[in-house]
């Protein structure tokens, strides 16, 4: 009976260490899908499509749509349109998503609808974004945002479910759900809103820096020194900061797969 009682309570052990197992890996696999999202979206829609910091090889400008597409089903023109008019009407009349203006949680939870709000009811696409030219693929298959997320989420349902079985496409899906939460409601509109809020400054600029949020979002917490050089492809200045995404810069650059402009440092150095 002692033996039993044993067997039984080492079952249920090996059963609770394999859910604490999944858990983990869930969580790793919806980190991952959070930080394509970030590096894709701060290296290419904000730094090379935005404000033309680089200059990409078509391959990688590809490659990063592609992943946008699958992980945020974000449009290029849209997002571009509505960062440019931020940046032309920074925390004042006219800024789509301005804390000081609408109030902090109102951008902090609502950053979403806001930017859904100045794509359906302005021309901001039309004024800003007109630059933006449009392929085959953007036409014809990046355009169509939730086919992009259904084809991200179906594909890591498959991936998971061969790995796991049926429980794997639960744990997936729970992956896929924390990775929209936390890339929707609060790493992207905590730039749109902790960083007009709270942080520190090194130049003259209603925007803020938070080190752990740069961090975070391959370098975006940076945002007061990215408001005060828009178009250099590196956000950090200070020898404490550190920005995620210059490393992976640096690399393509290595590779001659993207081509920087100015960084703060060759600005300053030429004003000196």
């Amino acid at each position: 009976m002692f033996r039993l009682h044993r067997l039984a309570g080492f079952d249920r052990f090996v059963e609770g260490s394999g859910v604490l197992v999944s858990i983990v890996l869930t969580l790793v696999v919806a980190a991952i899908l959070i930080q394509v999202a970030v590096f894709s979206t701060t290296i290419f829609l904000h730094r090379t499509a935005t404000h033309k910091a680089l200059v990409m090889h078509p391959a990688m400008e590809w490659t990063f749509k592609f992943a946008l597409w699958l992980t945020t089903g974000i449009l290029t023109k849209e997002w571009v349109a509505v960062h440019r008019k931020h940046h032309a009407f920074t925390d004042e009349e006219g800024d789509p998503h301005s804390p000081l203006l609408l109030g902090f949680w109102k951008v902090q939870l609502g950053n979403v609808y806001y930017y859904i709000r100045e794509v359906k009811n302005t021309d901001v696409v039309a004024r800003y974004a007109r630059d933006i030219n449009e392929g085959w693929w953007d036409r014809h298959v990046f355009k169509r945002g939730i086919l992009g997320l259904t084809v991200g989420t179906a594909a890591l349902c498959v991936v998971m479910g061969l790995a796991w079985g049926l429980a794997g496409v639960w744990w997936a899906l729970l992956a896929a759900g924390i990775h929209a939460v936390m890339y929707v409601f609060v790493l992207s509109s905590s730039i749109n809103g902790l960083c007009h809020q709270v942080g520190y400054r090194n130049f003259d600029n209603t925007a803020t820096n938070i080190r752990l949020l740069a961090l975070l979002t391959g370098g975006e917490g940076l945002h007061n020194n990215h408001h005060g050089y828009p178009r250099s492809p590196k956000f950090s200045w200070r020898a404490s900061e550190f920005d995620p995404a210059w490393p992976v810069i640096k690399l393509l650059v290595a590779l001659r797969l993207a081509k920087p402009y100015k960084t703060i440092e060759d600005v300053a150095a030429a004003t000196v």
